[in-house]
């Protein structure tokens, strides 16, 4: 059994595979190493910090390096950045950001948790002042402070983290402008529910710019002053927040040698376990394999962090759990406007060879006759000739998040949309109606099943 466990971050799934750990065999000895100046922290709540909704930064945290030391005995240390492992002697050599010196510690088993990091674009006046990544506690307390000057915003970038910001600036009086270089917001969705999306941002003032890839930021003495798109004038912009996506932050791994795989995340197996036996590696910085096509995929979400650390903390402990997979199922809100989806879109599912269909349906969420009821709209992608379903995709009010979890656990539990069909669902008129949307989405997708025979 190991002794000495190092754990290189210490967000989601780094303090995950340290407690879990720690729980499974007491005796270990756990040191944990983070970067920045904050540990246990919910990055998906930072676009709601920047626009005030959440006071204080301390609100996004849950455990404290006091916290992890005392009452979980493992002592976990901030601004320390992890430089070098040694696979051969079995050490992590850490810099402390503050002093600046450097220790070198062994190891008996290792956790890289290192996350990923914003991708910034080779783009003119990338380095400016006033150009902003979201993605640490730091991050969010300089956005928020740019944030408070007032002004107009340039968002670049139309994922989930640029519509949540950009609704969040938007309600804190910033005027913004949402740049996305691709014809659609949000293009994995159905092509209805994008502009669904577009519609909403656009009716509660922000300025959405399609098709448009940013050339240049433009700036005055250094400082940010404009953005530059294909195609359009100058839009003057007092700061730039950069949300085009993350990169697996896996250098150090790739410099000890361990195998990555194709999107740059490093491979690791079913038991979270890398090319390394003794270095497990989870979270951001890592691969998952995709439950529907079995493939290698990408997809980093808080979930998923949360879970390979434990299952890596486990094992590395001498547990032999499996991580199953993932579906990438995922969920926000544009103002007034939930959006959610799980599994494969109609496009991917064409893509990884299945005879993939779509069919969609709008529904209440409550009984006609009671009040409050919101459409939900629902899209199911199955297959042509089994009926077998493939992904979900939902907008509408809050209550579509609830049913595309439904909808994930049918995918995982590989049903078909007439498996589906059958389900006993709840009804209540006041949360619920007799037919809720997933029976008539399932209901309507099994008229594009081929009959067989």
């Amino acid at each position: 059994m190991p002794g000495k466990v190092i754990v290189i971050g210490g967000t989601a799934a780094g303090l995950s595979a340290a407690s879990k750990a720690k729980r499974v065999d007491p005796s270990l000895e756990i040191t944990v190493f983070e970067k920045s100046g904050y540990i246990s922290y919910g990055a998906c709540g930072l676009p709601y910090f920047v626009g005030g909704m959440i006071e204080a930064p301390d609100d996004l945290v849950s455990l404290t390096v006091g916290q992890m030391r005392d009452k979980r005995g493992i002592p976990t240390y901030i601004h320390r950045e992890a430089t070098r492992i040694d696979r051969e002697k079995k050490e992590v050599t850490v810099r402390d950001l503050d002093s600046g010196e450097t220790a070198v510690y062994p190891y008996d088993k290792l956790v890289i948790a290192t996350g990923a990091r914003p991708v910034r674009p080779n783009l003119p006046g990338v380095d400016a002042e006033g150009v902003h990544t979201l993605r640490t506690v730091e991050d969010g307390i300089s956005l928020k402070a740019a944030v408070g000057r007032g002004g107009r915003a340039a968002i670049i970038g139309g994922g989930f983290i640029g519509i949540e910001v950009a609704e969040e600036m938007t309600l804190a009086g910033v005027e913004v402008h949402l740049y996305e270089m691709m014809p659609r917001l949000l293009p994995f969705l159905e092509e209805s529910f994008s502009q669904r999306v577009l519609e909403t941002l656009t009716a509660h003032g922000v300025h959405v710019h399609l098709g448009a890839a940013v050339e240049e930021i433009c700036t005055k003495d250094g400082r940010v002053c404009g953005v530059r798109a294909k195609g359009e004038d100058l839009q003057a912009a007092d700061l730039v927040l950069l949300s085009i996506g993350v990169r697996p932050a896996s250098e150090l791994a790739k410099e000890a040698g361990l195998e990555l795989d194709l999107r740059g995340a490093i491979r690791v197996d079913d038991e979270m376990r890398t090319s390394d036996p003794d270095i497990y590696a989870c979270g951001d910085c890592a691969m998952a394999r995709h439950i529907l096509t079995g493939k290698p995929a990408y997809i980093p979400l808080g979930t998923t962090a949360n879970k390979q650390g434990r299952i890596a903390g486990g094992n590395l402990a001498g547990l032999h759990d499996r991580f199953p997979g993932v579906l990438g199922s995922m969920v926000t809100k544009a103002f007034d406007l939930t959006i959610a989806a799980t599994g494969l879109s109609l496009e991917q599912a064409l893509a990884e060879g299945f005879d993939a269909v779509s069919s969609v349906i709008t529904k209440g969420d409550r009984a006609s006759y009671y009040p409050g009821s919101r459409d939900n709209t629902i899209c199911l992608i199955l297959c042509r000739k089994t009926g077998r379903l493939l992904g979900a995709q939902a907008i509408g009010s809050e209550s579509v998040a609830g049913r595309i979890n439904t909808l994930a656990a049918a995918i995982t539990a590989g049903m078909t949309v007439s498996q589906v069909n059958d389900l006993d669902l709840v009804y209540s008129p006041s949360v619920a109606p007799v037919y809720d949307p997933i029976l008539i989405a399932a209901s309507q997708a099994m008229k594009k099943v081929e009959r067989q025979g």
